[in-house]
């Protein structure tokens, strides 16, 4: 399949043909940057065993893909739901706006930042918490003050999709709480993840190992630690999200990069242990496949 790729590419240039880099569409098509930009697979080394319940691993550059098992199967994605929910927040909205704080949004239910009914804090800190903490409270909070309707905000979740081409993908809410229609695919994570990690802020905070935020006022502080505990592990993770529920199970969405400069993305969905089956991933997958 690879060889045939390169073949396509390079009787492209042959014939006048000048690919340029633009978002992975679906259904599975590459878009190659430069003949020498595609990994190249030894095809001795044989393929891990991951038992997850989906799974997939793809150049971060050009979208190809390296492993995928079940891969465009729906399945419950729990708080990596909160990658567009931070899409849509950046690209409606100044970092440095501030929002309020609402009852219902304190007492919303799982990971929390404990934020204060009627507590005014701005977007960039609400992003932080909802991407590094995983907090729930902190993602309600920002579509309730998007949209004033949580409905409506989802709408404008699932619009984003359709946009960025994810057509195995549906949301419900803007958290990832386990409901039948709230869904995606690994592949989808793929162009959802790579189209994230385009966000200056969602690179920085992605990769952030903990910090403190606080209210406009400066009175309440907010300690948060993330939730990825491959960062700082042997592997060179970059970011990028993780997620927890009974239905979803473990999964994560990671950008991870080896010695010489080469970034993948995987995904794991419905893992019992999402790190060391994305440890064991991009270690088969650096192994296997060379950048030249």
């Amino acid at each position: 399949m690879f060889t045939a790729l390169l073949n396509f590419y390079i009787s492209g240039i042959l014939l006048g043909g000048n690919p340029t880099p633009v978002p992975t569409p679906s259904p599975k098509t590459v878009t190659v940057l430069s003949a020498s930009a595609v990994p190249q697979q030894n095809p001795r080394n044989i393929a891990p065993i991951i038992r997850a319940r989906s799974a997939i691993a793809v150049d971060l550059k050009t979208g190809m893909t390296l492993f995928e098992k079940k891969s465009d199967d729906h399945l419950p994605i729990a708080s990596i739901t909160k990658l567009m929910t931070s899409i849509v927040i950046l690209e409606n909205h100044d970092i440095n706006e501030v929002m309020m704080v609402s009852k219902k949004a304190s007492q919303i239910e799982g990971s929390k930042a404990w934020l204060a009914p009627g507590e005014k804090i701005t977007v960039g800190n609400l992003l932080y918490a909802t991407l590094v903490h995983s907090a729930n409270d902190a993602a309600y909070t920002l579509a309730e003050n998007d949209s004033k309707s949580i409905s409506v905000f989802v709408n404008k979740m699932n619009q984003r999709a359709q946009d960025l081409g994810l057509f195995n993908t549906h949301f419900t809410n803007p958290i990832g709480l386990d409901e039948a229609a709230n869904y995606s695919s690994a592949y989808d994570l793929t162009v959802l993840g790579r189209y994230a990690y385009t966000k200056n802020f969602i690179r920085k905070a992605s990769a952030l190992k903990e910090l403190e935020i606080a209210s406009t006022n400066g009175k309440t502080i907010h300690k948060l630690k993330s939730t990825n505990d491959l960062l700082g592990s042997y592997l060179k993770v970059l970011g990028l999200k993780t997620g927890t529920t009974d239905q979803a199970g473990q999964c994560l969405v990671a950008i991870i990069e080896n010695s010489k400069g080469n970034d993948i993305l995987t995904v794991v969905l419905g893992s019992s242990s999402r790190y060391q089956e994305t440890k064991v991933l991009a270690d088969w997958v650096f192994r296997s496949f060379t950048w030249t």
